[in-house]
């Protein structure tokens, strides 16, 4: 039994320095190695419409690597804590105790990024199913059967978007508009009637 504790504070140690190590190596280099984009347009013919009613917030996963780390570095230091307080010494009082100590860490952890991405995304990302009936301006005219550009406001932001007028009609700049439909990344609006 005097062998078996000093393995099992290795391990909680490797946990904990191990899970220290991943978070900030991730922190320093996650930069680097990550969001990658690449460009690229087709000219085809053709009709698509899109839109979506849900609130597009990205979330954190119980497996995300994030979590993941706070688990295992909560667990090693719950460990190493345990593992020095003699009621706790055994293996089969401070792992049980130490893998719930890891689980709840973990969960505050995943709680708090779900809370802060929300929040983050909420307040600056254009819902674009809640346009639909908005005033917007013209800032560029619109050529009859041809695209110019609005601005709109949502959220205290000002958006600018391409658009189309539905009559097929030249809207000049600085006309107040309705937005009636968006089309992929094309807005449809109509004179505002005053």
């Amino acid at each position: 039994m005097e062998e078996e504790q000093p393995v099992w504070l290795m391990f909680y140690v490797i946990c904990l320095v191990g899970g220290v190590i991943f978070t900030l190596l991730c922190a320093i280099f996650g930069h680097f190695f990550g969001g990658h984009d690449m460009d690229g347009d087709v000219g085809t013919g053709g009709h698509a419409e899109s839109g979506f009613a849900d609130s597009g917030v990205h979330a954190l996963s119980f497996f995300s690597p994030t979590v993941l780390a706070s688990f295992v570095t909560a667990f090693g230091a719950i460990g190493t804590i345990l593992d020095h307080i003699e009621a706790t010494k055994s293996v089969w009082i401070s792992a049980p105790i130490a893998g719930v100590g890891g689980i709840g860490i973990a969960w505050v952890v995943l709680l708090l990024f779900n809370t802060a991405f929300q929040k983050t995304q909420s307040s600056s990302e254009s819902r674009i199913a809640r346009l639909i009936g908005q005033e917007a301006n013209v800032i560029t005219a619109i050529p009859s059967g041809g695209v110019g550009e609005i601005a709109y406001v949502q959220g205290g932001t000002r958006y600018n978007a391409p658009a189309r007028c539905e009559r097929e009609e030249t809207v000049p700049a600085g006309k107040l508009v309705k937005i009636t439909k968006i089309v992929g990344s094309q807005f449809y609006v109509e004179v505002k009637q005053t």
